[in-house]
């Protein structure tokens, strides 16, 4: 069974960044995934946020990250990272990696019923 595990969040002021870090249980290869990254902030509903494709030829940002966010994958580590900066008290939320087994390789979508596996998320919290 593939489990993914994040890190990399935690409480941050406003205009401060953080690094979100997605790896798959070790007998598996991220080069076999797309990778999204949602949210839920409180009280609402779980957003896609950003994706990435299985050659990295795709990200995809939703408009409120657009510009402040940047998926990136290291295959050499097994690792996906979401790089956030100048983060909003509106970007606190609870972080979710997620991946999609073997999909078209330069495809990649926020939509959340497009992932098999889930990770177990990673509270960011943006406040002075």
């Amino acid at each position: 069974q593939l489990q993914l595990v994040e890190s990399g969040g935690g409480l941050v002021q406003p205009g401060g960044s953080l690094r979100l870090s997605c790896t798959p249980s070790s007998r598996f290869n991220l080069v076999d995934f797309a990778v999204g990254w949602f949210r839920q902030a409180p009280g609402k509903e779980r957003e896609g946020i950003s994706c990435i494709s299985v050659d990295g030829s795709t990200t995809k940002y939703e408009i409120s990250v657009n510009g402040r966010f940047t998926i990136s994958r290291e295959n050499a580590e097994n690792t996906v990272y979401l790089q956030m900066n100048s983060l909003q008290p509106e970007d606190t939320g609870i972080y979710y990696c997620a991946m999609n087994w073997r999909p078209p390789a330069d495809i990649c979508t926020v939509t959340d019923g497009t992932y098999e596996f889930w990770g177990q998320g990673t509270q960011v919290t943006v406040s002075s």
